[in-house]
């Protein structure tokens, strides 16, 4: 770090009072900024652009954490975000975390237009569909991410996508690929479906199986995953917009799957199915 570069040792320092409001939904929605803590999501902001404008803003470090990850310092300073020392009290009273790491970031919104992801005529979705829990959506997210999906829509009850306990538990995976948010179920099942994509509802009672679906070779086109609340799963309403509902087999005792887990059991099933000969990405290529 630069000796010119100021140690934040007061939290009523209008930077950092700044962005400790934004760990209220209300003012990350006005101000269209978040917080990402940690290494590993600074890191992924510090290197994310949203065309010629850079993601991250601000970033905020303990004087120990920036000699740690001097290289992240470094990338965020290149990418033309304010950096400051800060004391541990400052950070610990930005953070949301019970033991924070040292940095946080403040950065720019990042969700895509439904439209665009349309456009794009994606192959694997994550349609989440009143999710309310910011610890399971971020969870989802990684497992899509991880999955090989082009995109992750939430409806407009779900859970704010910039919930500091979304950010940290996608794992840096919200940086790297289109989440749309907002947007009504019933406005994304159409605009899915009008895209070429099968739209299949994951729930346990399910009149299809999903091994029944695998063995059929039903799974290798473009697909959209709709999963819903934690407690209660997918009303009947949302249930019938989609093409099939599709549960996940059960062979042990077990008496159910949490949504994260299921979650990455279908997206997983499908991009194996779109890699199968046959499957939409062995005919594109990729």
């Amino acid at each position: 770090m630069s000796p010119a570069t100021p140690e934040l040792i007061s939290s009523r320092s209008p930077r950092v009072l700044a962005a400790r409001r934004l760990a209220k939904r209300n003012v990350r929605g006005k101000e269209r900024l978040f917080l990402a803590e940690g290494p590993q999501a600074v890191r992924e902001a510090a290197g994310h652009r949203a065309g010629d404008t850079a993601t991250l803003v601000e970033l905020f470090a303990t004087l120990e954490a920036a000699e740690r990850y001097a290289d992240i310092v470094a990338e965020a300073r290149d990418a033309g975000a304010r950096v400051h020392l800060a004391s541990e009290q400052v950070i610990a009273d930005i953070s949301t975390t019970v033991t924070p790491q040292g940095l946080v970031g403040v950065c720019r919104f990042l969700d895509t237009p439904f439209e665009d992801v349309l456009r794009a005529r994606p192959r694997l979705v994550a349609l989440l569909a009143n999710v309310r829990d910011p610890g399971n959506a971020g969870t989802v997210l990684r497992c899509a991410d991880a999955a090989g999906a082009e995109a992750v829509v939430l409806t407009d009850a779900s859970v704010d996508v910039y919930n500091p306990k979304a950010v940290r538990a996608s794992v840096g995976s919200l940086f790297h690929l289109p989440v749309a948010v907002g947007v009504p179920v019933e406005q994304a099942v159409e605009g899915l479906r009008a895209a070429g994509v099968r739209v299949l509802a994951a729930d346990g009672a399910g009149d299809r199986d999903l091994d029944d679906e695998l063995d059929k070779g039903t799974m290798g086109g473009p697909t959209a995953w709709v999963f819903g609340n934690e407690a209660w799963g997918l009303p009947e309403e949302t249930r019938a917009l989609t093409d099939a509902v599709v549960r996940v087999p059960i062979h042990g005792k077990a008496e159910s799957l949490n949504l994260a887990t299921a979650a990455a059991v279908c997206l997983y099933a499908s991009a194996r199915a779109q890699r199968a000969p046959g499957g939409c990405r062995s005919v594109t290529g990729s």
